[in-house]
């Protein structure tokens, strides 16, 4: 997928350019801008301020292109996409949303009223390649918004697959509630009394705060303390903390930056004596935002720091005018999913591609697919069956 060819698509209005990230001006940049600040269905990591970092630290193979679709010379939908030799293990031409460890969603953005001809558009661009592969693959599509209706509804009319692989829901918070009454409505009785107690021990060994924004120490120093503390817990025993790769910490590093630039970066810790206990860093993406990374001081685990940060954050739809906020977290997440009752749906799916015979390929390839996914079902341990369910008032 090289180089930034133009074609039109059947309806003779939106136009579609693979872009090489790296070349990218000005003007173009203020266009996306745009687009992710009106977008149908907020997407911080494919804004400009996360995504051209991205791609710049971690696509160190050089394989992105931005997808941009013009109507008229606006800009009105983009996707990073690139083209994968490899299916999993199978050897399998096709292309997919382009992704990296921590891009947490990958809906593309698309403009109110634009959702179907962006995906009309991109998909007869693929179908007239040869290089595009087999079929298209996106990687964590939220399944639960216009973008992805629209999507359904074209293939359905054009009588393409398009078959969700693998759908999951995480933890979403979408309320008008003011956060002390959305904590005592969704979190039981008994489990409150617990976790005033850990906040009444906590307390008893200085003073503890709750405390929003960088403070005086400034930016710079509020994401050393966020990278220090991730890196001393498991996450940096493991190898995956943000600090322990180069490319990782350079994009968190610029991402933020980036971000608290544009107003769109919300911050918070709890601080014991002015040692951090919990921090937390969100994106806002108006009218919705996204809790980005969390990390808590391990040694004081047993007053379950990162919930009292979580709980003291339950207000922060109303502090800033938003409608809800993504966890990003995995699904069945045990501490986010007790706190935040309502669920996003996304999902990998796989949409079939037109032309030299790959409807066909395709529908034995998923075929297989399916097969293979019914094998390792069967093979799967039989979970034990859960406890009873405590009274919520005990």
């Amino acid at each position: 997928m090289a180089g930034s060819p133009t074609v039109t698509p059947a309806d003779g209005r939106l136009r579609v350019a693979l872009l090489d990230p790296a070349q990218l001006d000005a003007g173009f940049l203020s266009a996306w801008h745009r687009l992710a600040d009106h977008a149908s269905e907020p997407n911080v990591f494919h804004a400009p301020e996360y995504l051209a970092p991205a791609i710049e630290h971690c696509d160190t193979l050089k394989r992105a292109r931005i997808a941009a679709l013009t109507d008229d010379g606006q800009l009105v939908g983009l996707m990073p996409i690139a083209r994968e030799a490899y299916y999993g293990r199978w050897p399998l031409p096709h292309s997919q949303n382009w992704r990296h460890p921590n891009c947490l969603l990958g809906t593309p953005l698309a403009r109110p009223g634009h959702e179907r001809a962006v995906w009309e558009a991109l998909l007869a661009d693929l179908d007239g390649r040869m290089d595009s592969g087999l079929f298209l693959h996106l990687h964590g599509i939220a399944t639960d918004g216009p973008v992805f209706a629209a999507l359904e509804q074209l293939c359905r009319d054009q009588r393409r697959a398009c078959d969700i692989v693998l759908a999951e829901e995480r933890a979403m918070l979408a309320t008008v509630m003011p956060g002390q009454a959305y904590y005592e409505a969704v979190v039981r009785k008994k489990k409150r009394k617990e976790i005033a107690r850990l906040r009444n021990r906590l307390a008893e060994l200085g003073t503890v705060e709750t405390v929003q924004g960088t403070g005086e120490a400034g930016l710079d120093a509020w994401l050393a303390e966020f990278l220090a503390l991730e890196q001393s817990g498991w996450k940096g025993r493991n190898g995956s903390a943000l600090a322990d790769l180069p490319e990782t910490r350079a994009l968190f590093l610029e991402a933020t930056h980036r971000a608290h630039a544009a107003g769109r970066l919300h911050l918070i810790a709890m601080r014991l004596d002015g040692k951090p206990l919990a921090m937390l860093v969100n994106f806002l993406s108006p009218p919705g935002g996204f809790s980005f990374k969390t990390a808590f001081d391990e040694a004081f685990a047993r007053y379950s720091p990162g919930v009292l940060l979580q709980i003291d954050n339950l207000d922060i739809l109303r502090d800033h005018d938003l409608a809800w906020m993504d966890s990003c977290a995995a699904e069945g997440h045990p501490m986010i999913d007790s706190l935040w009752a309502e669920r996003r749906h996304v999902a990998r799916v796989s949409v079939g591609l037109k032309g030299f015979g790959r409807p066909a390929l395709f529908a034995a390839f998923r075929q297989g697919e399916r097969f293979m996914d019914r094998r390792r079902a069967a093979s799967a341990p039989v979970p034990a069956p859960s406890s009873p369910v405590e009274n919520d008032d005990d």
